[in-house]
C-alpha cells in the first residue's frame, strides 16, 4: 500500500489507467522514502550503434542490419580525450562497449585497442554469431589477444527456445561460435579470459534463480557440445520497444507491468546498476542506463520524454565531454515504468541478478 492510501498493485491485471502516470517507479520510490542517485562512477556504457546481424524479437536497441547509426572514430575520439581529462577523477574500471552487433562498428578494434592501452577492463555485449560472419572470422583471436570479457546473448540452452527468440538457426550459430570462443581461451579454467552467457525469458515471465539455471545451463551445453563458460546472466526483459509491441500485440502489457510491480522488491534498489553507470549513445550523448537511452530519455530532465525522436534526442542533447564528473556523480536518476523491470524478483542489471 502506498503511503498516499492508493493501492500499488491490486493483481497481475492490474489497470495502468486506473493507477495514472508515466512513471510509477518514481511513485513507489517516493512512497518508500527512497532516492535514486548515482552515488559514484566505475562504468562507462557504450552504445557503438543499431547496426546488426540478427533482429531479435526482444530487443530494445531494434537494432538490425538494415539500421546505420554507428558511433564514429572522431566520437570515439572525443570520449577518450574526456576519460582522459575530467574522467580521469572518475575511477572508472570498466568500459562496456554495447550494440547492436559492436564488432560490427569499423571501429571497434581500434577503440578496443585505445582502452586497453589505457588500464581499462573492456566488455563485449556479443550476440556470438557475429563471430561467424565473413570478415569477422578472427574476431575471437582478437579479443583474446587484448584480454576482452566477452557477455554472449544465449537466451536459453535448448535450440527451439533460442530459435525462437533470435530467429530460425541462430542457436546452432551461437554454439559454433561458443566453440570458437573455447578454442580461443575463453571459458577455460586457470585462464583469464572470461566468457559469460546472458538468459533473457522467452516468454512473458521473470527469470528463475539465477545459480540454478546456471547449473542447467552448464550441465547440458558441457554434456552435449563440450562447451565451458564462467557465468550466466539472467536478465529481465524490459517491457520497451519490440518486446513492448509484442506485449501490447498479444494483449498482455498490462499484466506483464504488473507482475514487475507485484515482485518488486526494494532492496534491490541500493544494488541497481545506474548508480555507477552512465551510458553513452552513438552521438555522444549521456543517459543514465542503456534502457532510458533507448526511451530517449537523457539525463537532462524536462527536455525530452519517451516517445522523443530519437534522432533528435542524440543530436542535440549534452554530449559526455560537456559533463564534469561533479555533474554526475549525486545527480538523480530519471525513472519510468519500466525501471521495475530492474527490481522485480532477484533484480536484473548487465551482470544479471542482483541478490
Amino acid at each position: 500500500m502506498l503511503r498516499s492510501g492508493r493501492v500499488l498493485l491490486m493483481s497481475q491485471s492490474v489497470s495502468l489507467s486506473v493507477l495514472g502516470g508515466d512513471d510509477l517507479f518514481g511513485e513507489r520510490l517516493r512512497a518508500d522514502g527512497l532516492e535514486l542517485r548515482r552515488e559514484r562512477l566505475t562504468t562507462l556504457q557504450l552504445n557503438l550503434g543499431k547496426m546488426c546481424n540478427l533482429a531479435c524479437h526482444h530487443c530494445h536497441v531494434e537494432a538490425g542490419p538494415k539500421r546505420t547509426e554507428v558511433m564514429t572514430r572522431g566520437v570515439m575520439e572525443r570520449i577518450l580525450g574526456w576519460l582522459d581529462g575530467a574522467g580521469s577523477s572518475a575511477g572508472f574500471e570498466v568500459v562496456d562497449l554495447t550494440g547492436g552487433a559492436p564488432e560490427m562498428n569499423p571501429a571497434f578494434r581500434w577503440l578496443v585497442g585505445e582502452l586497453r592501452a589505457r588500464g581499462l577492463h573492456v566488455i563485449d555485449r556479443c550476440n556470438l554469431t557475429i563471430l561467424l560472419e565473413p570478415g569477422y572470422e578472427d574476431m575471437a583471436g582478437f579479443l583474446a589477444e587484448h584480454g576482452v570479457e566477452v557477455t554472449a546473448s544465449l537466451p536459453c540452452y535448448l535450440e527451439d527456445n533460442v530459435d525462437k527468440q533470435r530467429g530460425s538457426g541462430v542457436y546452432e550459430g551461437s554454439i559454433e561460435a561458443l566453440r570458437v570462443l573455447n578454442e580461443a581461451g575463453y571459458g577455460a579454467p586457470g585462464r583469464d579470459l572470461r566468457l559469460d552467457l546472458v538468459y533473457n525469458p522467452v516468454g512473458y515471465g521473470l527469470p528463475p534463480a539465477q545459480e540454478r539455471l546456471e547449473g542447467d545451463y552448464k550441465a547440458y551445453l558441457l554434456e552435449h557440445f563440450g562447451i565451458r563458460f564462467n557465468r550466466l546472466w539472467t536478465i529481465t526483459n524490459m517491457p520497451i520497444k519490440r518486446f513492448e509491441h509484442a506485449l501490447r500485440r498479444d494483449g498482455a502489457y498490462e499484466a506483464y507491468i504488473g507482475k514487475l510491480m507485484g515482485a518488486h522488491h526494494s532492496v534491490n534498489v541500493e544494488a541497481v546498476m545506474c548508480r555507477s553507470l552512465v551510458s553513452v549513445g552513438w552521438l555522444g550523448s549521456v543517459y543514465d542506463c542503456d534502457f532510458n537511452q533507448m526511451l530517449q530519455m537523457p539525463i537532462e530532465p524536462d527536455r525530452y520524454g519517451a516517445g522523443a525522436d530519437e534522432h533528435e534526442v542524440e543530436t542535440e542533447s549534452r554530449k559526455l565531454w560537456d559533463y564534469s564528473v561533479d555533474e554526475l556523480v549525486g545527480r538523480s536518476i530519471r525513472t519510468g515504468t519500466h525501471c521495475f523491470g530492474c527490481t522485480a524478483g532477484a533484480g536484473s542489471s548487465c551482470t544479471g541478478a542482483l541478490s
